[in-house]
């Protein structure tokens, strides 16, 4: 037999699928497939399995699950655990009981915590003889990090971080320190508060340099687990939902028509305008009340939190390819209405003698001369655990993904001198202001990392 393991990273999301099987009796599975599958197909293609199983870990609340594009296209089996919370036929998997894949096969635990549903994957090859040697851990156990409990309500977050505690210390961690851990995510999820960069681990390495598997009673552990966890991205409620009955299928990601200055300009009346460009080419020159998320790899996350799923996306981007990038991406998180990308970047819009917005960009040390100024609002819209440890002073805290909801406590006669780590989130948040009439506003490039880095007073 031939063992056929290929993980699927994905960025943007930072999501790691995997395809398990056994070449040599042509059948192979996806484990936490992404909507867009061709990488599965082509990789099925390639080794000449068939892939007779989709499976779940759990109902995943961070991307768009593509289960059911691998049934339509693939004949693929969705398989996942126990739960009155999916809407959709399955093949059950229970605790205890193995799915086998030729001489490859996966041993079902039950793993909840992240999710009261989960299931971990214990893996098996015959050529590796009768023990396993990996477990496939979803949102349970990362390189560094543990799965959140805290996605399903504030009612249910400390059961589940007990359930956690038991999952880790009671299942995964006896399996011993050789098993290779293969969890669904990487740096940059927010499935967990601060993931490792490995993609890949063992349970003797988490058990070494993992805060998380330091040893603690339960009582100790939870309230480790839920010190300084970072608000839920809002975009996640809609995802789990959309999870749990089956996400539509779509054939692939929308590729979005180019649009001439004045049908973009007639479109963009009804439509949310996201111009991916940088912050700096953002701020030189934009379409009014355009939203700046940069196509980097926050995008997907900062676009679920920031845009409303049920209307149509416009877009603003240098090249045709950064269009249809960004449009894959919001695909992923179930953002499918993108009607359409400014034909030729700004170029056109520009020559056709349409308008054009401007932020103002400050130089840390620009605005460390103009923040007492009287006319002078600066504003920090980073997370709050960010602002615990440093801030400008004197400086408005607002968290960017809380902005639109308190902009009537902003002084709209002043300007409003905008930072957050590095610019990315700025620049968003200095889009929202121009976009609801705030006439004076500076985004500053670099922000807190720049301001440190000068050596200014904190």
């Amino acid at each position: 037999m031939s063992l056929l393991f290929e993980p699927v990273y994905t960025d943007g999301i930072a999501q790691i699928s995997y395809v398990i099987g056994d070449t040599d009796a042509g059948i192979a599975a996806v484990i936490d497939p992404r909507r867009d599958i061709e990488v599965y197909l082509d990789c099925a293609r390639a080794n000449g399995v068939r892939l007779a199983y989709a499976i779940e870990t759990h109902i995943h609340a961070d991307y768009v699950s593509g289960v059911h594009e691998l049934a339509e296209r693939a004949g693929a089996r969705i398989a996942g655990p126990v739960s009155d919370d999916y809407g959709f036929e399955r093949r059950l998997l229970r605790a205890g009981e193995r799915l086998e894949l030729g001489a490859t096969s996966l041993e079902v635990l039950h793993t909840p915590g992240h999710t009261p549903e989960h299931i971990s994957l214990l893996l098996r090859d015959e050529m590796q003889g009768e023990a396993p040697f990996g477990v496939f851990t979803g949102d349970t156990l990362f390189n560094l990090d543990v799965g959140r409990p805290d996605l399903l309500g504030e009612e249910q977050t400390r059961a589940l971080a007990r359930q956690l505690y038991s999952s880790l210390f009671e299942t995964l961690v006896p399996l011993g320190d050789r098993i290779e851990v293969y969890p669904c995510h990487g740096a940059g999820s927010a499935c967990g508060k601060s993931i490792g960069d490995r993609r890949q681990s063992t349970i003797g390495n988490e058990r070494v340099f993992s805060d998380a598997l330091e040893p603690r009673d339960e009582d100790g552990f939870v309230e480790w687990l839920l010190q300084d966890m970072p608000e839920p991205p809002r975009h996640y409620a809609r995802i789990k939902k959309l999870n749990g009955q089956g996400a539509p299928l779509g054939g692939g990601a929308p590729i979005p028509p180019p649009l001439a200055p004045d049908a973009f300009r007639d479109a963009a009346e009804d439509a949310q305008v996201v111009d991916v460009r940088s912050i700096l080419a953002f701020g030189g020159g934009h379409v009014e009340g355009a939203i700046n998320i940069a196509l980097r790899d926050p995008f997907a996350n900062w676009a679920g939190r920031m845009l409303d799923a049920d209307r149509p996306v416009l877009l603003v981007a240098e090249k045709a390819q950064d269009a249809y990038q960004a449009a894959l991406h919001l695909h992923r998180i179930g953002i499918d209405d993108v009607a359409g990308f400014l034909r030729n970047g700004m170029t056109d819009w520009q020559n056709a003698g349409l308008p054009l917005e401007r932020i103002d960009q400050w130089t840390v040390h620009e605005l460390d001369r103009r923040r007492l100024e009287q006319d002078v609002l600066v504003l920090d819209v980073r997370s709050d655990a960010e602002v615990a440890k440093g801030r400008v002073p004197g400086a408005r805290h607002v968290f960017v993904a809380h902005l639109e909801q308190q902009l009537e406590e902003l002084d709209r006669e002043k300007t409003i001198a905008v930072y957050c780590g590095t610019g990315y989130r700025a620049s968003i948040a200095a889009s929202l202001l121009r976009r609801h009439g705030f006439a004076h506003v500076a985004n500053v490039p670099g922000s807190w990392t720049a301001w440190q880095a000068a050596g200014l007073v904190v």
